[in-house]
């Protein structure tokens, strides 16, 4: 007899042929933010192959501490689907998200997130935490970490490098 499953109990069918080339564009994303002096994080939504949001960091430049690479993307793509709610979408980011970032994605229903770098401070998918694990939540994200962890963590290293080499502003 075959397992019967309920919609939610499902699997997802998982396509991955593409997950290279959108952590790149994450990556880029991350590169424009550092050139503006914010912390290197990047982050792209995509859905059915199709980019719907992009975001960098950016809390500094917007006096924003909510604006996240991620948060920034899930808000372009909102606003785009005229939808608070992203079903079916992955969300690729540079860095492991944060508590607020994970809440987010649970809150938004995105499908799936691909972060590159672990975030051993503050990551809240294995690092600090497993919160997409928690049993009270009442929706499931899958969780994929470390493609191209190397390039993202370079990025980041090289970044916080030259920023403590700058001397001190009055």
């Amino acid at each position: 007899m075959k397992p019967i499953y309920r919609a939610a109990d499902r699997p997802p069918v998982i396509d991955r042929s593409l997950d290279l080339e959108f952590m790149r564009e994450a990556l880029e994303l991350a590169a424009c933010g550092a050139r503006l002096g914010e912390v290197p994080v990047g982050a792209v939504l995509v859905c059915d192959g199709q980019v719907i949001g992009r975001g960098f960091n950016q809390p500094i430049g917007l006096h924003d501490p909510s604006a996240h690479a991620e948060m920034q993307a899930i808000r372009e793509a909102a606003r785009q689907r005229a939808n608070y709610r992203l079903p079916g979408s992955t969300l690729y980011v540079t860095l492991e998200p944060c508590s607020m970032c994970a809440g987010l994605l649970v809150h938004a229903r995105i499908a799936r997130v691909v972060y590159a770098a672990t975030e051993p401070r503050a990551g809240m998918a294995v690092s600090q935490g497993q919160f997409f694990e928690q049993p009270f939540l009442n929706h499931r994200v899958v969780v994929e970490g470390g493609l191209l962890a190397d390039e993202s963590a370079a990025l980041l290293r090289d970044f916080f490098r030259q920023r403590r080499a700058r001397p001190a502003q009055p």
